[in-house]
């Protein structure tokens, strides 16, 4: 490594969450910085974490974490990432996904991180109740005061975080219009023969008035408004389908009812979760988003980069991804009657959806393009170093909080994670057994340098 060069460490929960940083990281590596990268592994996508770090010419390094909470497990993923942190010694940290930022938060702080970024892209306790909510909530105001900087992936989850209290202002930041790594522009020729056979083989003849949804089966994601409102749509439309691309969760999920609907209804195409979603959208006359909440409506850009227009909701994070009247239509959540509405407008006012479908793709074009949108990343990057200058030290100065510093509990959560985590090596490395090789951070091999997984 280069005396002058720059290490950034991204880190997220489990390897799915990387393919939102698709080019993203591999456009840093090509300026100059030297990139580092860890997840858990997805057991639906076995290797995906080395995939993508061999892809984005970086180093991959397997920090196995649980997405729900398990405080044992996760004591051990904060030593990881700790020891982790201590050994590659980054410039930058940006943690990303609720778990990811916490616990790489605390290590973070531990290891004495000059810069430490928080991507937030989105709050979960805003549909949450109770003493979930109360935990969330104390969560996420643990994770911001453990960042120098809370980056929100969209304005409307900033002004969120405000309401709630978690940051303050001066510690939040947009960066453009939003997004963690922008919207991909779908090349027509590309996507224009696996469209078509889509159609054949669903079966959409064309002409068809196709109201499309793409995301989670959960309460969240209006799953049961959409089902009440298509109810209408085709009592007054009946050549109407409803194209489903996504489902079932088991930690939200639908009514019984709903999904009985879903499966029982001949005009409700589900096609389950595919990897690719881009052949689907041309296949829709207008995207369906009512949502409860989320950190910037991706599907409603995805669908717009495809000129497809799209109806969601008004709340946090999707209300940015439509303009309403412009490119696409926004309803109150919850409201079944107006998310009908809006629909039966699109699909009987072709010429509207299509002039806001162009509106769309114009908008995705010039305001989420990756590009556009990881120009945006490097410039702040160069902005926090700096601000940080050439010696040693935090990237900027800490807003002043009333929350107590995460210091005092970052270096004790880290040295008690430490005991289990010398713990759990010990069983992986009993000494009855020398020969066996325990790789850590830093070890000097090829699959290493190759990008390939290190257990640290």
């Amino acid at each position: 490594m280069r005396a002058s060069q720059q290490t950034i460490f991204y880190s997220v929960t489990i390897s799915f969450s990387l393919r939102f940083l698709k080019g993203q990281l591999g456009r840093l590596e090509e300026h100059g910085w030297r990139v580092l990268v860890s997840a858990g592994e997805d057991p639906t996508t076995p290797g995906e974490l080395e995939a993508f770090a061999r892809q984005e010419k970086a180093l991959a390094i397997r920090v196995p974490m649980h997405r729900e909470i398990s405080p044992r497990a996760d004591l051990v993923s904060l030593a990881r990432l700790f020891l982790t942190y201590r050994k590659a010694r980054p410039t930058v940290i940006n943690v990303g996904t609720p778990k990811a930022g916490l616990l790489g938060g605390l290590a973070g702080v531990a290891a004495r991180v000059p810069i430490r970024i928080y991507t937030l892209h989105g709050l979960r306790l805003e549909t949450a109740t109770g003493a979930k909510r109360q935990l969330l909530t104390a969560m996420e105001r643990l994770a911001m005061a453990c960042a120098h900087r809370v980056v929100c992936v969209s304005p409307s989850l900033r002004e969120r975080v405000h309401e709630l209290g978690l940051a303050p202002a001066s510690k939040t930041v947009v960066l453009g219009a939003g997004s963690v790594n922008g919207v991909p522009l779908p090349d027509p020729a590309a996507t224009l023969g696996a469209s078509a056979e889509l159609r054949r083989t669903l079966p959409l003849p064309e002409g068809t008035p196709v109201v499309g949804f793409v995301g989670r089966f959960t309460r969240d994601k209006g799953i049961a408004e959409l089902m009440a409102a298509y109810r209408q749509v085709r009592s007054q439309f009946p050549a109407t389908r409803l194209l489903l691309v996504g489902d079932y969760e088991a930690g939200d999920p639908v009514p019984a009812d709903i999904r009985k609907a879903i499966e029982s209804d001949p005009s409700v195409i589900h096609v389950g979760f595919v990897p690719d979603v881009t052949p689907y959208y041309p296949l829709m006359s207008v995207l369906a988003l009512p949502t409860y909440r989320e950190g910037l409506g991706l599907v409603a850009l995805e669908a717009a980069a495809a000129g497809v227009p799209a109806v969601t909701t008004d709340a946090t994070g999707a209300r940015d991804a439509v303009q309403e009247g412009v490119t696409g239509w926004r309803v109150p959540v919850g409201d079944s009657g107006a998310l009908a509405r809006a629909l039966l407008e699109a699909l009987t006012q072709p010429e509207v959806a299509r002039a806001r479908g162009a509106a769309g793709y114009r908008r995705v074009r010039e305001e989420f393009a990756p590009e556009v949108v990881q120009q945006h990343w490097k410039t702040y990057y160069q902005e926090l170093l700096a601000a940080r200058g050439p010696g040693r030290g935090q990237a900027v100065k800490r807003p002043a909080a009333r929350s107590t510093s995460p210091a005092l509990l970052g270096v004790p959560l880290a040295l008690l994670a430490g005991l289990l985590y010398v713990k759990q090596r010990r069983k992986e490395c009993p000494l009855a057994r020398p020969a066996r090789r325990c790789s850590g951070f830093g070890a000097s091999n090829e699959s290493t340098r190759r990008g390939e997984v290190n257990d640290a």
